[in-house]
């Protein structure tokens, strides 16, 4: 077996739950653990690995509080292991360099066969128990739809026309269920980076596109339920977790839908005064920013579509 990153114990009842930061979401990824433990069932033991580039040490301070009888909380620094392709992850619109380290969970940590992987910007609202034991029915990974997409008819083109990947069928990646085995069988990671380091495509969501693509035909979908985006659309199951994954933060606008979950976990939150701090900073001129980029996204989706450096031009399946 090759060599871990964190110490290799059996534990029949351990739930490996991993994330991903940097220092901007510290705050938020508080507010998610905090969310998960409140939720979490004493017959398991949940192990928390925080994968980064390099933390603060006070942040680092602040999430290692969360530490509890049955929760263990790991903060692993992978920076030489992405240093060689990290100049090729792609920092685009509000989805973060981060996001890419789950691409990396198979190679890193062979002892697992079998893990969760969540976003910093939610709220669990069930027990991730539940979510782990998802039988994958010999998928790559289990994943709710992607809800924006699947209703955004700018959105249905790219995943279709641009990524060459049927729009219905088409999952957000921020809360994921993935089979390490089958993972490693495929070489997801290899072509992954074999794809990231060859091409330079023009993308809207990187890593997630990435897996969508790669995943195809080997995807397990999960109800809404266990990854509701704050959109008016209809519930799928119980509102286990709340994933804001659109531009609307719930730490910058006070209309998020679900919005009362995340505020309620804030408050609460070591980081309550940083949050405050940042909502008191995104004024009109923010908001109209974020406003113009959100319209900016749906034409750049359009501009892609026709664009010939995309996986649909580029790529045979």
């Amino acid at each position: 077996m090759p060599k871990s990153l964190l110490p290799i114990y059996t534990d029949a009842s351990e739930i490996p739950v991993f994330f991903s930061t940097d220092d901007r979401y510290l705050p938020f990824l508080d507010v998610a653990i905090a969310s998960l433990i409140d939720h979490a069932s004493p017959k398991y033991h949940y192990r928390l690995i925080i994968l980064n580039t390099g933390l603060s040490a006070d942040g680092m301070e602040k999430i290692l509080r969360r530490r509890r009888e049955g929760v263990a909380i790991e903060l692993v620094d992978i920076s030489r292991e992405v240093e060689t392709i990290q100049a090729s992850f792609k920092d685009v619109y509000h989805f973060s360099v981060v996001t890419y380290y789950r691409l990396f969970i198979a190679s890193l940590f062979p002892q697992y066969q079998k893990i969760v992987y969540l976003d910093s910007d939610l709220v669990v609202l069930g027990d991730v128990a539940e979510l782990y034991h998802t039988d994958l029915q010999g998928a790559i990974l289990a994943a709710a739809p992607e809800q924006y997409v699947r209703n955004t008819p700018e959105f249905r083109l790219y995943a279709d026309k641009a990524l060459n990947v049927n729009p219905d069928g088409y999952v957000n990646a921020g809360v994921l269920v993935i089979d390490l085995e089958q993972f490693r069988r495929h070489r997801i990671e290899e072509k992954f980076v074999e794809l990231i380091t060859r091409y330079d495509f023009d993308l809207l969501d990187p890593d997630q596109a990435y897996l969508n693509y790669l995943c195809d035909g080997y995807i397990h979908v999960l109800p809404n339920g266990w990854n509701k985006e704050p959109l008016p659309l209809p519930l799928e199951g119980d509102l286990n977790l709340v994933h804001y994954a659109l531009y609307k933060k719930p730490w910058q606008y006070d209309d998020v839908m679900y919005g009362e979950h995340f505020r309620y976990y804030a408050e609460r939150s070591p980081f309550y005064e940083e949050i405050l701090q940042r909502r008191n900073a995104f004024g009109d001129k923010e908001r109209a920013e974020k406003e113009a980029t959100a319209t900016e996204i749906l034409q750049h989706a359009l501009d892609i579509v026709n664009s010939e450096n995309t996986f649909a031009r580029k790529l045979i399946k």
